[in-house]
């Protein structure tokens, strides 16, 4: 199935998804405005529509692949060419692939074009295993794979509001809350990892200044960690560096 979305301009679509190595496959201005790209297995079309605003869009698609961080790369480094940052907030941004436990666990990431457009990526999962609910009937439990900790699984939550259904003020509380009521008894991989996402939601809210403190706070954390340990929330480390290296001032 290939998704046809709407746009106000087919050729920003065109320019922005060509910056990431998409090749335009077809292209109209008459009698309606269309054009379609692609790169790889997937297919993108757009259609013009006259007074479309991106912040009223609800159109949306899933892109189903094999692993999310080399497209996931791919996009960023487009992305960073075209814009010299990682864009977080506004048209277009990306989120970072992170587990989603309303998706079984399996990673995603999304990325919202110029339109509005939520493209989602996601993994590819194991086929669902059915669970019998309290009624006895067949159902399949999407949040099988959940962590045990109450940070882990808060963040797991945070994630679901934030780059699933694009709340990230609800994201925000929630994650704050926990993070607050675990002080230092939660795991430490899990403290770092909170205060991490903690840092590029309040970008994502409009407040880098809370951003710089949860990245002081972290940097705090991290230099007490072991090498083990430190290798086990790397990317996370990497993640937070090229975060503060985006913010302004």
């Amino acid at each position: 199935m290939v998704p046809a979305l709407p746009c106000r301009d087919i050729d920003e679509v065109r320019d922005f998804w060509t910056a990431l190595g998409f090749d335009v496959t077809y292209r109209q201005l008459r009698p309606n405005p269309y054009v379609a790209v692609r790169r790889g297995g997937i297919d993108l079309h757009y259609f013009g529509l006259d007074g479309l605003e991106p912040q009223d869009s609800y159109s949306t698609c899933i892109v189903v692949v094999e692993d999310t961080e080399p497209v996931f790369e791919a996009f960023a480094a487009g992305l960073r060419a075209r814009y010299g940052r990682l864009p977080l907030t506004g048209f277009p941004r990306i989120t970072r692939p992170r587990r989603r436990a309303n998706a079984g666990g399996t990673t995603g990431f999304s990325l919202v074009d110029p339109a509005g457009n939520w493209v989602r990526v996601m993994r590819r999962s194991p086929a669902a295993t059915p669970t019998t609910d309290t009624a006895g009937a067949s159902a399949v439990d999407a949040y099988a794979a959940r962590p045990e900790g109450r940070l882990a699984r808060a963040l797991d939550d945070a994630v679901v509001q934030a780059d699933s259904h694009g709340d990230p003020v609800q994201a925000r509380k929630i994650l704050a809350g926990t993070l607050r009521r675990a002080g230092d008894d939660a795991d430490v991989a899990d403290r770092v990892r909170a205060l991490a996402y903690l840092a590029e939601l309040a970008v994502r809210v409009g407040d880098p200044d809370a951003a710089r403190t949860h990245l002081d706070d972290l940097d705090a954390l991290a230099g007490a960690l072991g090498p083990d340990a430190r290798d086990a929330v790397g990317p996370t480390l990497a993640e937070a560096a090229d975060l503060r290296a985006a913010l302004p001032g």
